[in-house]
Formats: structure tokens, C-alpha cells, sequence
């Protein structure tokens, strides 16, 4: 149970703009099925002025099923977490993370259709474990470990490793991700204790609380309990021997 002033508060809108996301995909994909049109020429095409446009359509455009189904779940836990732990600021995260991850595909990517919403994801992933490792806040620290822990594989696909991946878009989304976690570094949650880390821990006893403060945040030296350097006063008691 959280306190009244937790930030990290369930709310709807956590699950409601992924689910809409991911439902977007999905329609745009219905469409090309249902009426047998390809949208792949929507594309980010790198450094044509007509390529430009895919900066904006690329990400809601997607090869096939496969491609699709695998763009999917990634895209709604990253973007869940996103809305979850940096609400405020999950929108220009998504938003201009779409415009900058698609310049630098458009800049730096081969001759051909950039499509798929994988570059948005890679966004999410480097943002989501960049932030949490810069806010040095423990449950952000544990959100960044749970991210590798989960989608750490996928920093190989930002090599040219595959020539029918674009790796350039993913490049592209990492790259981004990490600014974004440098420019919004100062706006860090500074969530409260649960009501049970109040009632059960004792930060002066557990060893693992005293590197954060109280409010979560690392503590990068911890001051040395002067009581230690003390002097220790040794007092000798001497008993006559009477025998």
C-alpha cells in the first residue's frame, strides 16, 4: 500500500496510450490487408527530400506479421514503464523521440525504406535504463536492471549484422534515448516511502538503505559515524593478591 503522496501511482492512462499505440499499429497494418495497399514507401528513405515524410509515418508501418507481432510487446511494456515511472514527460519523450531517431536514420541510414516502430522502441529501451542509472534512485536503478534483464539482447541488432534489419534505426533510437536521458536528467521522481518500508526498515541498521537517502536517492560517500574514531578508554582493575 503506498502513501497519499507516492508518485508512482497507478493510474489508466498507464496502460490506456500504450494499448492505443499498439492498437494504431495494428489498424494501419488492417488496412494494407484489407485493401492490399503498401504503405513501405512512406518510409524514412535516407537523404532524399522526399524521404523526409517517413520521419513522421515510418514507425506505424511494418513489413509483415512477424515484424509487427515482434515490435508489439516490447513497445507496450517500454512504453507502460514510461508512462509508469516519467509521466510528465512520457509524451516528448515518445514524440520527439519519433522525430529525432528519424533525422538520424534519414542522415545516416542506407538507401532503401526505413520502416517499423522498432526505432521508437530502442528509444524507450536506452531512456528507460539510462534515466533510471543517471537518477541513481534505487526502484529507478532496479526498472533499468529489469530492462536488460528483459531487452538487453537487443543492443546487437544496433550492429550491421543483418542486412534485411535496419540496424540504422536502431542506432538511431539508442543514441536518441540516451540524450533524452541526459536533458531530462534533472527532472528525477522523488517518490516516498511505502508505508511498509516505513514500518519495517531501519535505515541506520540496514547496510543497503544507508547509501540512499531519504528519498532514495544515492548517496556517492557515506559520512564515517564519528563515534568510531573515538578514543576507547581501557580502565585496569588491580585486586591485591592476599594469599
Amino acid at each position: 500500500m503506498k502513501n497519499d503522496k507516492e508518485p508512482f501511482k497507478f493510474s489508466i492512462d498507464v496502460i490506456i496510450y500504450p494499448i492505443l499505440f499498439v492498437l494504431l499499429i495494428w489498424l494501419v497494418f488492417a488496412v494494407e490487408i484489407r485493401f492490399g495497399y503498401r504503405f513501405n514507401k512512406f518510409g524514412v528513405f535516407p537523404k532524399t527530400l522526399k524521404g523526409l515524410r517517413g520521419v513522421l509515418f515510418s514507425p506505424f508501418i511494418h513489413s509483415g506479421i512477424s515484424h509487427l507481432y515482434s515490435n508489439t510487446i516490447p513497445l507496450f511494456v517500454l512504453s507502460s514503464a514510461l508512462f509508469y515511472f516519467y509521466r510528465p514527460i512520457a509524451f516528448k519523450v515518445i514524440g520527439y523521440g519519433i522525430l529525432l531517431s528519424g533525422l538520424i536514420t534519414w542522415l545516416i541510414g542506407r538507401p532503401s525504406y526505413h520502416i517499423g516502430a522498432s526505432g521508437l522502441i530502442y528509444v524507450l529501451f536506452s531512456f528507460n535504463f539510462f534515466k533510471g542509472i543517471f537518477a541513481k534512485h534505487y526502484r529507478l536503478i532496479a526498472l533499468s536492471m529489469l530492462v536488460i534483464f528483459l531487452y538487453g539482447s537487443m543492443f546487437i541488432y544496433a550492429f550491421p549484422i543483418d542486412e534485411q534489419i535496419s540496424w540504422e534505426g536502431h542506432t538511431a533510437g539508442l543514441i536518441t534515448g540516451f540524450l533524452f536521458a541526459l536533458i531530462f536528467r534533472k527532472e528525477i521522481a522523488k517518490p516516498k516511502k511505502y508505508i511498509w518500508e516505513e514500518a519495517h526498515f531501519n535505515e541506520e541498521e540496514d547496510e543497503f538503505l544507508k547509501h540512499f537517502d531519504e528519498n532514495g536517492n544515492f548517496i556517492e560517500s557515506i559520512p564515517e559515524d564519528e563515534s568510531l574514531n573515538e578514543p576507547t578508554e581501557i580502565v585496569y582493575t588491580f585486586k591485591e593478591n592476599k594469599d
